[in-house]
C-alpha cells in the first residue's frame, strides 16, 4: 500500500453505474470530499447491451465525467474494471488498473471482504433513498415508459438520449 505521506489519502469506490444516478452522486460527493484523490471504478466494465447492464463502459465513463465537470469535482479519475470471477486475483487486478489508493468505499460484503483481506482500510458508502435511487428501479422505469429523468443528473439523461439508451433497453428487454 502507498503511504499517505507522499500522496495524501487516495480512495477507491466501485459501482456499475447502470446508469449513474442521484444516489451515486451523493456517495461520490462524500467520498471526493473526504479524499485527496478518488478513483471511481466502473465495475463489470465488460458488460453492455443486457437488461441489467445496458450501457457500455465508455458510455458510463462519459456519464460520470460529464456530471463531475458539471459538479466542479476535479480530484478524481475513472477506471473501467472488468470482472475476473477469480476472487483471489480480483484485488490485484483492481490495484494494477488504478492509481495507488489506501481506502475503499463499499457496502458490498464480498468487495469488503476481499479488500479487508488485502489490508485496505474500509469505509461504508452511505445509501441515499435506496428504494428510489437504484439502477434496477431506473431501468424498469425506462422500459415501462415511466418518468426516470428526475432520478439521474441532467448530464446523465443527456448521455442516455445521445446513445438512444431507452430504446436500446426496451429492445433488449423485449419491453416494446
Amino acid at each position: 500500500m502507498v503511504s499517505k505521506r507522499y500522496f495524501g489519502e487516495h480512495s477507491l469506490m466501485i459501482g456499475r453505474f447502470q446508469p449513474l444516478h442521484n444516489g451515486h452522486m451523493e456517495v461520490i460527493r462524500k467520498c471526493a470530499a473526504e479524499s485527496e484523490n478518488l478513483t471511481i471504478g466502473i465495475g463489470s466494465a465488460q458488460y453492455s447491451h443486457e437488461c441489467d447492464n445496458p450501457f457500455t463502459a465508455g458510455e458510463r465513463y462519459l456519464m460520470i465525467s460529464e456530471v463531475m465537470k458539471d459538479e466542479g469535482i476535479t480530484n478524481y479519475c475513472i477506471v473501467p474494471i472488468e470482472d475476473l470471477n477469480r476472487y483471489s486475483l480480483w484485488v490485484a487486478q483492481v490495484k494494477s488498473l488504478s492509481p495507488p489508493f489506501s481506502v475503499v468505499y463499499s457496502n458490498n460484503p464480498l468487495t469488503r471482504r476481499l479488500f479487508s483481506e488485502a489490508g485496505y482500510e474500509l469505509r461504508d458508502s452511505p445509501l441515499y433513498n435506496r428504494e428510489v435511487y437504484s439502477g434496477t428501479v431506473i431501468r424498469k422505469k425506462m422500459i415501462d415508459g415511466d418518468e426516470w429523468r428526475p432520478l439521474v443528473p441532467e448530464k446523465v439523461a443527456e448521455v442516455i438520449d445521445y446513445v438512444d439508451g431507452v430504446r436500446r433497453l426496451r429492445d433488449i428487454s423485449g419491453g416494446e
